[in-house]
């Protein structure tokens, strides 16, 4: 995942403190904000209240000199569309208007992205006029303006069967753009009427290999063949907001999409290896309300007694047991009760964004992995914390000792069952861990969930 900047308001950022737009220590606090969720400074002074969008943008445009576009009421040229493909439009966030001659408008939200210029110049072999327009606005007029190319489209399994294969797309006679994105369609369709959570493309001596992973087991599911691998991975990766054009560095992305009018997500991570690319995609179905999973009076009230008090909640289960469903529960809940509070998460990648919620991505390409978290994120002074993958004895401790601040901890921990909980609660590095615990919420199966509260956990641990 590439850094996000923004060329034009890193080159200005210093003239809205000259403007009297903003305080320098604001100006310092939208940056560190900015680094923290890899978004571009502007994004962080708008999200955080520090500054409108309008402003924003007025400011821009006298700066620049450059006028000011409302795409809410315009109405460009859909001709324009096959001068900037999707993946360019997305990454570099601009838009085709219309063209005149030998000179195409178009709609940037960082018009002194030279590099963004260039790129449009050499595959539209034209002269580039850009305007200004709200960066949000872009994005979304993306999406509506390039439907067919960006979505994988509506997956419907009420008349599920059995015989379902994903083959028949495969080897249908589809000659049309719109092929891949049925066949990625099909293998999604298939996995969700399996009830399979992870499917992995593999690289093989025939082409792409397509397995499923249950319970365990990676179950081959057919192939797709060499012909069709280069096609097919690149038509994935851009429907994940991956770049397509590289393959020798992973990346990490997100494909949504809908199943019976459902929104889900999926994560969908790319590793170089030696026998070529491989491709991991997790999906995760959309949070649910903390009582529609937590069903006894009794649990429920542990769970949100312990949202109210300094400690650590830790969610436990086997892999795909659903500990992240549940803790987004958990996170909404907090969210709907503690309106106040700042909520804050330290993730992978965000599988949902939720309302209310701090939510931040780490990103080891501009080094804001874990460790870096640890160390700054006090500095946002949150009240709720949710770390993901917490593997080192240090984390552990550093974050743990946030409870002593009367901070509100949620983590994730792995094992199979109570027992094997018990046994890894039993190492010497989780003594201080331990201590701290104000609840644990135990995923045995999706329809077993079993919460204890502090004095029957430290009982059950000791």
């Amino acid at each position: 995942m590439e850094t996000v900047t923004n060329k034009t308001l890193e080159k200005l950022k210093y003239d809205l403190v000259r403007a009297g737009l903003i305080q320098y220590e604001t100006l310092e606090q939208a940056q560190e904000i900015a680094n923290a969720q890899n978004i571009n400074i502007g994004q962080a002074l708008i999200n955080s209240g520090m500054l409108t969008e309008d402003v924003l943008i007025k400011f821009l445009e006298t700066k620049l000199h450059t006028p000011f576009v409302n795409l809410e009421d315009y109405s460009l040229d859909p001709k324009c569309l096959q001068y900037i493909n999707y993946t360019d439009a997305k990454r570099f966030k601009i838009l085709p208007l219309f063209k005149i001659e030998d000179t195409l408008t178009v709609a940037m939200a960082d018009p002194l992205d030279l590099f963004a210029i260039d790129r449009i110049v050499e595959s539209a072999e034209c002269t580039i006029e850009p305007v200004l327009a709200s960066e949000t606005v872009i994005q979304k007029k993306i999406d509506e303006y390039y439907p067919n190319d960006t979505t994988v489209g509506e997956i419907y399994t009420s008349a599920k069967s059995e015989d379902f294969d994903w083959r028949d797309e495969l080897h249908s006679e589809d000659l049309s753009d719109l092929h891949m994105q049925k066949i990625i369609r099909s293998i999604l369709k298939q996995a969700i009427i399996e009830e399979v959570h992870e499917v992995l493309f593999q690289r093989q001596d025939d082409g792409l290999g397509v397995n499923f992973k249950k319970n365990g087991d990676v179950l081959n599911k057919g192939t797709i063949p060499s012909v069709l691998t280069l096609s097919f991975t690149a038509k994935l990766k851009t429907l994940a907001d991956l770049d397509p054009s590289v393959s020798e560095v992973p990346q990490l992305g997100k494909l949504n999409f809908k199943v019976d009018e459902t929104a889900l997500v999926a994560s969908v991570s790319t590793f170089p290896t030696i026998m070529g690319e491989r491709i991991f995609l997790k999906i995760y179905k959309p949070p649910k309300a903390l009582n529609k999973i937590i069903t006894n009076d009794t649990q429920i009230k542990v769970v949100k007694n312990a949202l109210d008090i300094p400690g650590v909640i830790l969610v436990c289960g086997s892999p795909l047991s659903g500990k992240t469903h549940v803790i987004y529960s958990l996170l909404m809940e907090c969210a709907e009760k503690n309106k106040n509070k700042n909520i804050m998460t330290l993730e992978s990648l965000a599988k949902y964004n939720l309302p209310n919620i701090n939510q931040c991505e780490l990103n080891e390409n501009i080094g804001f992995n874990m460790d870096k978290a640890s160390r700054f994120i006090e500095f946002q002074s949150p009240d709720i914390i949710y770390l993901e993958g917490i593997k080192t004895k240090e984390a552990f401790d550093y974050f743990s000792s946030l409870v002593y601040d009367d901070k509100t901890v949620i983590m994730e921990f792995l094992a199979n069952n109570m027992e094997e909980l018990r046994n890894k609660m039993a190492i010497s590095d989780f003594e201080t861990l331990k201590s701290i615990i104000s609840c644990i919420i135990f995923i045995h199966s999706k329809n077993s969930i079993e919460v204890f509260d502090k004095t029957t956990a430290q009982k059950y641990l000791a």
